[in-house]
């Protein structure tokens, strides 16, 4: 094996490890021994592929907004609906089927924007970054609806989910079918219905 695939798997056992230990228990709660144990390597290949705890959180947003925003939500949002309406509600179709998991580990962009030190922090910034990433993915399906003022639709689009997540955190089993119902309504102040 050569020295640059070496870095390249101990890189990517690093940041699956961290992305396991991450989504599940937040960022400010697990240490670089956890992450490193979990790995299976030494502290010198964490540390020559992520200089910083920031260089792995940033890394496990993007692997966050990979695998669970666009392979995940996006795509099940889109395999399930035909319509851009149905595609919207379909989000809420998927998420009641997540929170009902045992391992629900809720919104990580969220988490980990909560437990930044503050809104000049990068990780900071990245997360509030990725959450606007996924507002884009709704501001193109409601651009695609023929709705006019997609930012606005996409921000309260977005509350129904962000809240949702929230509610099914508390332990409301039927937050996602609850913030459903208050879609359709929202989709039909725009003229849309579900068909």
């Amino acid at each position: 094996m050569t020295d640059a695939k070496a870095r390249d798997s101990g890189r990517e056992r690093v940041g699956r490890a961290a992305y396991d230990l991450f989504s599940r228990e937040g960022t400010a709660a697990v240490g670089v021994d956890a992450i490193i144990a979990r790995a299976g390597t030494a502290k010198m290949t964490l540390y020559r592929n992520f200089p910083s705890k920031t260089d792995l959180i940033l890394d496990f947003l993007r692997r966050r907004e990979r695998i669970w925003t666009e392979e995940w939500l996006q795509a099940e949002s889109q395999r399930r609906g035909r319509t851009p309406a149905q595609q919207l509600l379909a989000i809420f179709d998927v998420f009641a089927e997540w929170f009902a998991r045992p391992d629900f580990e809720g919104c990580s962009f969220l988490t980990v924007m909560l437990e930044s030190s503050g809104r000049d922090d990068s990780v900071h910034r990245a997360s509030v970054q990725h959450l606007a990433n996924i507002r884009h993915y709704l501001k193109g399906l409601a651009a695609a609806a023929g709705i006019e003022n997609t930012d606005s639709f996409a921000r309260q689009w977005h509350i129904l989910m962000k809240g949702s997540i929230m509610a099914a955190h508390e332990g409301d089993t039927a937050a996602a079918t609850r913030a459903r119902e208050v879609g359709v309504l929202l989709l039909r102040s725009h003229g849309l219905t579900a068909d």
